[in-house]
């Protein structure tokens, strides 16, 4: 469990996989962590380290296209479009970076390989923490993909949004794709509505883009 001692007042940034089957999450109380998981391992963060391990993931990324987007230190969008003749298909270049990860700074890391970005970090988070899913490329294969999968899964449906949507019936992408749009715009507003319908059908024009020109210097804490 990485963040503040068990006894002292801060919060958990992240933990392992074995801690979270006890409920432990970040941005919980350390003192809540240790309630839930008494005998879990406490360390503190080292952020130098992560640091310098973030630029060595990307170090890999950038082998295999210069079309790589940044979402946190260890986490990206890559466009392998234009990498296929050098390193073989989507699946295949996403097997090369996970090897290459794993045989060089000896951490899994798991792919989500699809048509667009909302369904890439969807695939990215189903076979965590060392696994590769592909999404079907044929509009109505996404379709069925998606249905079962519950609608916190959309990005922007929080905790909240989930709560009231169950509510109404909506608990599945499935659900909303079968809910006519106008009454999910009674229920939500146009632009939000448009949004939650136009991905759970996997639809999402979002570029992958490599700002090369630095507009900010930023530098993050966990309190």
């Amino acid at each position: 469990i990485v963040g503040a001692g068990p006894h002292e007042r801060g919060v958990v940034s992240t933990a392992s996989y074995e801690a979270r089957k006890f409920g432990v999450h970040s941005a919980m109380p350390s003192r809540e962590a240790y309630r839930l998981c008494p005998n879990g391992i406490f360390t503190p963060g080292n952020y130098q380290l992560y640091s310098e391990v973030s630029a060595q993931i990307f170090e890999i990324f950038n082998r295999f296209t210069p079309f790589v987007e940044g979402l946190s230190c260890d986490e990206a969008f890559l466009d392998v479009a234009g990498s296929y003749k050098l390193f073989g298909s989507a699946f295949e270049i996403g097997e090369q970076i996970r090897k290459a990860i794993r045989e060089e700074l000896h951490l899994t890391a798991s792919v989500g390989v699809a048509t667009n970005k909302f369904l890439a970090k969807l695939a990215s988070d189903m076979n965590k923490p060392d696994g590769i899913t592909v999404v079907p490329t044929e509009a109505r294969e996404i379709q069925r993909f998606l249905a079962p999968l519950p609608v916190r899964s959309i990005f922007g449906v929080g905790g909240a949004m989930a709560k009231f949507l169950n509510q109404t019936g909506i608990k599945t992408i499935g659900d909303i794709q079968h809910t006519q749009f106008s009454t999910l715009v009674a229920l939500l507003g146009e632009n939000y509505a448009e949004h939650l319908y136009s991905l759970s059908f996997g639809r999402d024009s979002r570029e992958v883009t490599d700002e090369r020109i630095e507009k900010s210097i930023s530098r993050e804490y966990t309190f």
